[in-house]
């Protein structure tokens, strides 16, 4: 089988050296952006540390991801990005091996769930705290709840689509490997 896409049904039928590649470029790129992420609450601790003034709701919640709205949209680009490539790896050893695998609808489009499930994250977290702290102001700092409630309910619906996409590649992969056993 080759790497190209190819026809069956009038439907494009997706190999998994090209579903491979998809996680693997997907992943790298946005665990690259998960860590040029990590700099905000860098940024964020010395800004701090040169206005001196936290308060003490600040000092109450500092254990709220260490002080900084970033940090969950960090490490979820960071371990969901190194995620896919280790999917992206799988396929390429099921292609090594010469499994004859049928790649799934659901396998097709889980690069872009995950993808959209990673990016979602970021853009929740980013746009979510904006809103959120204009209707809620210093919501996070102040743990206000209905602000934090909403704010981190937006970034986990976006970490479900990255599951789902996940769920989705890890049954193809499962069903594709039981051929090996």
């Amino acid at each position: 089988m080759s790497n190209a896409t190819i026809a069956i049904d009038g439907q494009a039928a997706v190999t998994p050296a090209t579903l491979s590649w998809n996680f693997i470029r997907w992943g790298l790129g946005l665990f690259i952006t998960g860590f040029l992420t990590g700099f905000i609450p860098i940024a964020h601790y010395m800004y701090g540390a040169i206005a001196g003034d936290v308060g003490p709701d600040f000092l109450r919640n500092i254990t709220l991801w260490w002080g900084c709205p970033a940090v969950l949209a960090e490490l979820t680009l960071k371990t969901g990005g190194l995620g896919m490539v280790a999917i992206g790896f799988c396929y390429q050893a099921i292609n090594r091996q010469g499994a004859s695998a049928n790649i799934s609808s659901h396998e097709r489009v889980a690069p872009v769930l995950c993808s959209f499930g990673l990016i979602a994250t970021l853009v929740s977290a980013a746009a979510g705290y904006v809103i959120c702290n204009y209707f809620w102001p210093n919501f996070y700092y102040h743990a206000i709840p209905t602000g934090k409630n909403l704010w981190l309910a937006a970034q986990g619906l976006s970490i479900a689509v990255y599951v789902v996409g996940v769920c989705y590649s890890f049954a193809g992969i499962r069903r594709t490997s039981a051929q090996f056993r």
